[in-house]
This record gives C-alpha cells, sequence and structure tokens, in this order.
C-alpha cells in the first residue's frame, strides 16, 4: 500500500499519519513501539510524571524499534526532572497537554526533538503558537480520558486555520479510516489516535478494562471529574475526563464534595479496585468511538486498516469530482 504523505509524516519520517495517544499507564513502550513499528508514530503516556515508571517503558521502546517515537507528558503535573528523563531517552517528539509548554521549549529544542503540543480550545492553540511548537494536536471532546468542551470537527478546521502554516493532528473520536479521511479533509495532517489503541493486544491496560470497550457504546460514556475527585488529583477545572459509565460514576456524579470528604479511606479503595481489576469502580477511559470497536487487536493490524481505507476513501472522494 501506498504511504500517505502529509506535513507531518514528512516531519518525522514516518509511512501513515497515524500517532498513538500518549494514554497514561496504557500507552507503555511494547504499544509504542508497535505502531511506530507499523508506520505510524508512537508516543509512550508520561502520565503524571512516574519516573521509575517512565523509565521502564522509554528503555522498553528504544529496545524494540529503530523507527521514530515520542514521549506524552501532562504539563501541569511535569517538572523539569522528568522531562530530562524523557530528553535522555532522546524521543523524536515531546508532546505537552493541558498546560502552558512554554518553561520546557527551549529544553526541548536543545534537544533537538519536536515539540508537540496538545490543545483544548483556540486560547490554547495561540500559547501553543508562541511557544514554537512544531506540531499541534487539535483535541475534541469526543475523546477518551481527559479533554475540554469543543467538538471535533469543527474545533479542528478552527485550529488548522488559527496556527497556520504549523501542522495539526486531530483527535477526538477517530477510530478507524473513515476518521482518519475526515480529519484531513478538514485540513488536519493525520490523526492522534487513543481509545481504538486502548483496545489492543500491546496495550497495557488491564484485560478487563479492554474487554469493557469493546461491549461499549459511545453512549455508555461520560465526562466527569469523580475519578479525579477520589484518587486527590488537582486537575484544571476546563479539563474533565470522559470514561465508561459504572456504578462508580453512577453513585457520585454530582456528589464530589461527599467523595473528596472520604479523603485517604476512600483513595485507598480506589487504589485497591484498580488493582483488582474491579472497573465497576475503577475508570476506563473511553471516547465515543467505542462503538466502532468491536474486537481486541493487534495495533500493527490496526494500523495497517486505518491507513488502508483512509487512501481508499480519498481515492473514492477524487472519483466524485471527475
Amino acid at each position: 500500500m501506498a504511504a500517505l504523505a502529509t506535513p507531518f509524516t514528512e516531519m518525522l519520517g514516518v509511512r501513515y499519519p497515524i500517532a498513538l495517544a500518549p494514554m497514561g499507564s496504557v500507552a507503555g513502550g511494547k504499544l509504542a513501539a508497535a505502531v511506530s513499528e507499523a508506520g505510524g508514530f508512537g508516543f509512550v503516556g508520561g502520565g503524571y510524571g512516574e519516573a521509575q515508571w517512565l523509565a521502564a517503558e522509554l528503555r522498553r521502546v528504544k529496545d524494540a524499534t529503530r523507527k521514530p517515537w515520542g514521549v506524552g507528558l501532562i504539563t501541569w503535573s511535569a517538572d523539569r526532572n522528568i522531562v530530562e528523563l524523557a530528553l535522555a531517552f532522546r524521543p523524536h517528539a515531546l508532546l505537552f497537554s493541558f498546560g502552558d509548554p512554554t518553561p520546557y521549549a527551549q529544553m526541548v529544542r536543545a534537544a533537538g526533538c519536536k515539540l508537540v503540543c496538545q490543545v483544548q480550545d483556540l486560547e490554547g492553540a495561540r500559547l501553543a503558537k508562541r511557544a514554537g511548537a512544531d506540531l499541534i494536536v487539535a483535541q475534541g471532546t469526543e475523546a477518551g480520558g481527559h479533554g475540554g468542551g469543543r467538538a471535533t470537527l469543527p474545533f479542528v478546521p478552527a485550529v488548522v486555520d488559527l496556527v497556520a502554516p504549523t501542522p495539526v493532528l486531530a483527535a477526538g473520536g477517530i477510530a478507524d479510516g473513515r476518521g482518519l479521511a475526515a480529519a484531513l479533509m478538514l485540513g488536519a495532517c493525520g490523526a492522534l489516535i487513543g481509545t481504538r489503541f486502548y483496545a489492543s493486544e500491546e496495550s497495557a491496560a488491564h484485560a478487563a478494562a479492554k474487554a469493557r470497550i469493546v461491549q461499549a457504546g459511545g453512549e455508555r460514556t461520560v465526562r466527569t471529574r469523580v475519578f479525579d475527585v477520589v484518587r486527590g488529583l488537582a486537575w484544571p477545572a476546563q479539563y474533565t475526563g470522559r470514561a465508561l459509565r459504572n456504578e462508580f460514576v453512577e453513585r457520585w456524579q454530582g456528589r464530589e464534595a461527599a467523595l473528596a470528604a472520604q479523603g485517604e479511606a476512600g483513595a485507598a479503595r480506589y487504589r485497591r479496585a484498580a488493582q483488582e481489576g474491579d472497573f465497576d469502580t475503577a475508570a476506563v477511559w473511553a471516547g465515543e468511538n467505542a462503538d466502532l470497536i468491536g474486537a481486541v487487536e493487534r495495533a500493527p493490524a490496526l494500523v495497517e486498516r486505518i491507513a488502508a481505507q483512509a487512501e481508499a476513501l480519498l481515492r473514492q472522494g477524487a472519483r466524485m469530482t471527475q
């Protein structure tokens, strides 16, 4: 199959304009390497800056592939030490999301690494542009995990127009070649995909969590703060998380103050549930594209199929104008 050439593929030297979203505790080195080896671009999820876990996963990806790969960090939770740790493994790109990347921009450039910024609103896009981002990800609210309130379809072209000529990836609700082709038609140069790769064999997620995504539909997702409240995570107010509805959400949505009042006792119960794979309590972060996920599959097969379907649709669309 021919490659899909875009500014993203040319910038990072990959075959397909498909990037793995850096999902914390899910997008480990094994999954990132699998996506990169298949011709996409794998991001390891740095999560909240757990140095020991991140170092182990970065060693894993470096050992598993010589293809380009990157690291994603939660900006408000990062510090210079975790950025330096990530850069020490010589990633090709470092992605910051949920905050101002400016304090780290010079560090990234000095390391010869591409600066990628994921944004959830137009002010974030302006900030990323001023910071000198090489690539900007426009994340719609349909995405799994944390995000903002803008829908992907109108948000992506708005960001494309605002930050031109800086290239843009689309994120949020994309699970197949139809979504990738649509993103390209919106002016993006590729797609950042999370939930579809969450339910992959190489994903570091618990098997029971993957199964729940396969069984769920988009209407079973909800934007919520309850999982952050119980874990004591101080997420900025503008970012909620999209997860599958479960018994915990049904019990505590709208009762966040009472949940917070449980303190460490509630947090300990939650941690135990997550460790035991009790997803009636623990979060399964998933996007509205859960409807499009029918099985747990190998990541390389997903990359190839998404790219092939997008290419076929783009060729079909070109014939419509003849």
